[in-house]
């Protein structure tokens, strides 16, 4: 069995921002990747920027400043 990890999911009011987001993270070496948002979250698009929860400890006043608009930041296990 998996062991379940922290991770951050990052959703958007638009797909074209979720994009957005991964070529700017892709872009500053910040891993993660692209999801279909989780049924515990609700967004504008069908699509969630996920990264594991250290990452985005690390990043998070970057992609803070990165220009994307985000629609929620949510710490979830998986």
């Amino acid at each position: 069995m998996r062991e379940k990890k922290p991770y951050q999911v990052l959703t958007f009011h638009t797909t074209d921002a979720a994009m957005e987001m991964e070529s700017f993270c892709k872009q500053n070496g910040i891993a993660g990747r692209l999801v279909p948002v989780p049924r515990r979250l609700s967004a504008g698009c069908g699509i969630a920027w996920r990264m594991e929860a250290e990452v985005y400890a690390q990043y998070q006043t970057v992609i803070a400043d990165c220009g994307i608009e985000i629609e929620q930041s949510e710490a979830l296990v998986f």
